[in-house]
């Protein structure tokens, strides 16, 4: 009865399960899949959320299998530098930016939290299908997997919601929500086994999304054979888009025209998306800000409290900085009710400023910028495009949005 009840296995879900278990509170995560597998393509971990993960003891496994990303890179769609910058140890932080494949981040959590929780902590095969609760505590009804008939119910002192873009709690709170929100952008992932580029450690954006954009960043070291596993997103402005679906496959036909003449002295971006492992679809969509996320002793945490549009690597990071505020939280106050509540405090507004920056003013706006003042055009010398003030302006005007600015962690 005095366990915090975690719906879902997921980043979220399982950073809070290690932090509450590190500060001594027990809990329980409950998982909808019958297996956790290591699936997904590459995120990336800014230095905010690294810092978290280093107060777990995470920092040595994760540095074993990602990347430490040392710089981000701009081109036009030309393969014309546009600016670069330091990024994580190389810019002065404390820790690390970490790319990596979100099935390695993902193992290191299970496999942390087995290890220090135990294995009865974490139960698979339970769907969430609703929530109740009293002054007493907060009860979980399951449903045995996703099309489940068998049902049983779980009692703990609160109960977070960490069950991901289709919430199941947060549908049951706000059951006349609106479908997601299409930014007009769709998006294509997939993960390619490559030489290193550039400087082997690099994050890449290049182009703009009205004619083709590429996010491309390293997220393992290279192999014997001397490749490394690159993972890559082509972002083009989209009038029709379908349902969101992390694993649904996508097809390089539907969007390898818009990069079929990026052929740079750095890399050939049409060969390079033809050799990955497989392609993934995916519509750049959100959903308006929620007004409260708690509700007596129920709460919603990462993409179920604020799903946003997968950039600026946002997600995974502001879940496990949801995971640090709700710990603290519980530590701090005696009242479950109370605890929630000042979570909420703490969190919404600073994700809400996140999701609404990611719809007009997005990390990748260098590039926006360059492509409206040049028409689309290549340029003789950038500084005749856009001074480098204003460059870094816009680079650290987001860090500071999304809270990783150096400032911020100094604080």
């Amino acid at each position: 009865m005095d366990e915090v009840i975690i719906v879902g296995a997921g980043i979220g879900g399982l950073t809070v399960g290690l932090a509450l278990n590190a500060a001594g509170i027990p809990c329980r995560v409950f998982e909808s899949a019958a297996e956790i597998r290591p699936i997904g393509v590459g995120i990336n971990l800014l230095p905010h959320a690294t810092t978290e993960l280093a107060a777990l003891g995470l920092e040595a496994a994760l540095a074993k299998v990602a990347v430490a990303t040392s710089d981000a890179t701009f081109f036009n769609r030309f393969g014309q530098l546009i600016y670069q910058e330091p990024l994580g140890r190389a810019a002065g932080y404390d820790h690390a930016q970490f790319s990596i494949h979100r099935g390695d981040l993902q193992m290191i959590l299970l496999d942390a939290f087995r290890a220090r929780a135990g294995n009865d902590r974490l139960l698979t095969n339970h769907h969430c299908v609703g929530v109740e609760q009293n002054g007493a505590g907060a009860s979980v009804s399951f449903s045995d997997g996703p099309n489940g008939a068998s049902r049983s119910t779980m009692r703990g002192r609160v109960a977070i919601a960490c069950d991901g873009i289709h919430s199941a709690i947060r549908r049951q709170f706000y059951p006349d929500e609106g479908e997601p929100r299409y930014s007009g952008v769709n998006m294509w992932r997939g993960v390619t086994r490559w030489k290193p580029m550039l400087s082997g450690a690099s994050m890449v954006r290049a182009g703009w999304l009205s004619h083709g954009k590429m996010v491309i960043y390293p997220i393992r070291a290279a192999g014997a054979d001397g490749l490394q596993l690159v993972n890559w997103v082509a972002e083009i402005e989209t009038p029709v888009h379908r349902k969101r679906d992390w694993t649904r496959p996508g097809s390089i036909d539907d969007f390898i025209g818009a990069f079929a003449d990026w052929h740079f002295d750095w890399l050939d971006v049409p060969a390079f998306i033809r050799a990955a492992d497989g392609v993934l679809e995916f519509p750049m969509v959100d959903q308006d800000p929620l007004p409260r996320w708690s509700f007596g002793r129920v709460t919603l945490l990462g993409d179920a409290a604020h799903p946003m549009v997968p950039r600026g690597s946002n997600g995974a990071g502001q879940a496990i900085l949801d995971a640090r505020a709700l710990t603290t939280a519980l530590l701090e106050n005696d009242d479950p009710v109370a605890a929630l509540a000042a979570y909420e405090k703490q969190r919404l507004d600073a994700t809400t400023r996140i999701v609404l920056t990611n719809r007009t003013n997005p990390p990748d706006a260098i590039l926006r910028e360059v492509f409206q003042r040049t028409g689309d055009q290549p340029f003789g010398v950038i500084e005749d495009v856009i001074s480098r003030d204003e460059l870094v302006a816009l680079s650290e005007g987001y860090k500071r949005i999304a809270g990783f600015s150096k400032d911020a962690l100094r604080t």
